[in-house]
């Protein structure tokens, strides 16, 4: 449970709830606090901050989760340059191994679909691996452990001499992305204070966006000045990787871990730092928060038996995983693969003359509505935007979809640009709170593991459609051109449907608050009518 907002402390006068038990006054407060205690939650102090005073008043707390969700950028901008790169003439000349009826060399439908699925593999084998090892060593060995596998994946990048060698390339590039997807919001899910952690589970987003942005402009560079030269932008990725690691030295271990392994000395360290400069931090009471929490949950498990980590499938844990991969899933059917992962390409195959450029527009749409996306995600919640997104993002595949069955010219190629930018800004609304969803739905105990499988599910699927895409796009195989959307408007609308019934809300919750909701199996479309006991809690003080 992280730290939340600020409440002025009540006064003992002017209780007006009040009972005497054996001689002692039991207040109304006093019966509220040991009813939320026994649910593993308690107040912070700060439930009363806005979201602008929150990260004011937790500058440090603000900045640390600033910078680790910035180290995203080296995920966004690797997904991106390798997935586009594909468009570029001299890559095309190097790791080509086909000819087409003019005699020019191309790349193979085989080729690219072992590219993507091996990259989804790596990411399946990092998001399953790593929750082994961040429960057991903490969070920040694992932030070295996927710079180290990314950095050797760059490495191998640099040096390919074969379609073979990039395929390994993609492996280990995918196993570190895989590993960093299902670490940062685990990390800042622990460590933002409740009141802004949607905002910097949103961030995390933004920077992946940003990445995604850059990544084509490289690209479009090469294409203007250097049509043949694909390993300079290669070799911006080394920036990237040297930012992360300089981000990763200075951050600290998240204290809800260290709480977890019992280091309470450890763990306070850790809130001093955190919280710096704040004057009225209490570290024991916060501390205390935190084990309370944690108690709860493996009491709770105890009873229940689901102690161990294969919980994440089992009742109330299951339908928590469900609901955390739900969002990302939905992706997968909703065009991913079509106007993301192989934007440049797709549109290239669909006759547009410019592609790259496209790609670029759409990148920057994303950027500017993740600005928004991230103000929504406190002010209006998470729910909303996921759902609407995931909307928005099935109805331009239909209407991409009708632009493949009529005659093309310049209006439906302008269409079809328009399209694909509303979609895009679906799929920030989706993609931000997918990835919060990932950190924040799961129980303290379990975060790593279903954050890891939550994010993985969505990767196996990629692996199918990694195969798929490239043969729909294809002029040289299958051709479907613009009616390849038709499809995900089919696999789609089944997913798009259920989320609105799967996802909650979860802004302004504590970790301790999700698990009274969830325990007390409210629906999920209901969660932000219900009262917790931390909220009772709250008022009580207030009335106080």
């Amino acid at each position: 449970m992280a730290i939340g907002e600020k409440t002025d402390s009540p006064a003992a006068e002017g209780i007006e709830h009040q009972e005497t038990v054996g001689g002692d006054v039991v207040t109304h407060e006093m019966k509220i606090g040991a009813e939320a205690a026994a649910q593993g939650q308690g107040t912070t102090g700060y439930e009363s901050l806005s979201i602008w005073q929150t990260a004011k008043k937790f500058k440090m707390n603000a900045l640390i989760c600033f910078l680790v969700t910035f180290s995203a950028a080296t995920d966004g901008y690797q997904i991106a340059l390798i997935g586009n790169i594909i468009a570029n003439a001299g890559f095309v000349k190097k790791f080509g191994t086909e000819t087409n009826a003019n005699g020019e060399t191309v790349l193979a439908s085989s080729v690219m679909s072992a590219w993507n699925s091996i990259g989804s593999v790596g990411q399946i084998v990092g998001m399953t691996t790593l929750p082994f090892l961040s429960d057991r060593f903490g969070r920040k060995v694992a932030m070295f452990w996927y710079w180290f596998l990314l950095a050797l994946s760059v490495m191998v990048e640099s040096v390919a001499s074969d379609w073979r060698s990039w395929l390994v390339a993609k492996l280990i590039g995918g196993i570190g992305v895989g590993c960093l997807q299902s670490t940062i919001p685990t990390y800042v899910s622990e460590v933002s204070p409740v009141r802004i952690r949607g905002a910097f589970l949103m961030c995390y987003s933004l920077w992946w966006l940003i990445g995604q942005f850059f990544a084509p402009i490289a690209l479009q560079v090469m294409s203007t000045y250097d049509p043949d030269n694909y390993l300079t932008p290669v070799y911006t990725q080394w920036s990237q990787i040297g930012l992360m690691l300089i981000i990763y030295l200075f951050v600290p271990e998240s204290p809800a871990w260290c709480a977890t392994k019992g280091r309470e000395t450890q763990a306070k360290k850790i809130l001093r730092t955190l919280y710096k400069g704040v004057t009225d931090f209490d570290v024991d009471h916060q501390y205390q928060l935190l084990v309370m929490n944690i108690e709860h949950e493996r009491e709770l498990a105890v009873q229940q038996r689901t102690e161990k980590w294969y919980a994440i499938f089992k009742g109330t844990d299951g339908l928590r995983t469900v609901v955390s991969l739900w969002t990302l899933l939905a992706q997968q059917f909703i065009g991913l693969g079509v106007f993301l992962s192989f934007g440049s390409y797709f549109f290239q195959q669909a006759g547009i003359e410019d592609p790259f450029k496209v790609t670029c527009i759409t990148s920057g749409i994303n950027i500017f509505f993740s600005f928004v996306v991230i103000y929504l995600a406190e002010a209006t919640g998470r729910r909303w935007l996921a759902c609407s997104g995931t909307t928005l993002c099935w109805l331009c595949n239909i209407a991409v979809g009708i632009l493949g069955v009529v005659s093309k010219g310049k209006v439906t190629n302008n269409l079809l640009i328009l399209f694909a930018c509303l979609w895009n800004v679906g799929l920030v609304a989706n993609g931000a709170t997918g990835w919060g969803f990932i950190g924040e739905i799961s129980a303290q105990r379990l975060r790593p593991y279903t954050a890891g499988f939550a994010a993985a599910s969505t990767c196996v699927v990629g692996v199918v459609m990694g195969v798929l895409i490239p043969y729909m796009v294809n002029a040289n195989q299958w051709n479907w051109g613009l009616k390849t959307c038709w499809f995900f408007a089919g696999v789609g609308l089944p997913f798009t449907i259920a989320i609105w019934f799967l996802i909650p809300e979860t802004a302004g919750r504590s970790a301790a608050e999700l698990d009274e909701l969830f325990e007390r199996k409210v629906k999920p479309w209901r969660f932000h009518k219900e009262t917790t006991m931390t909220q009772r809690l709250v008022e009580a003080k207030a009335e106080a």
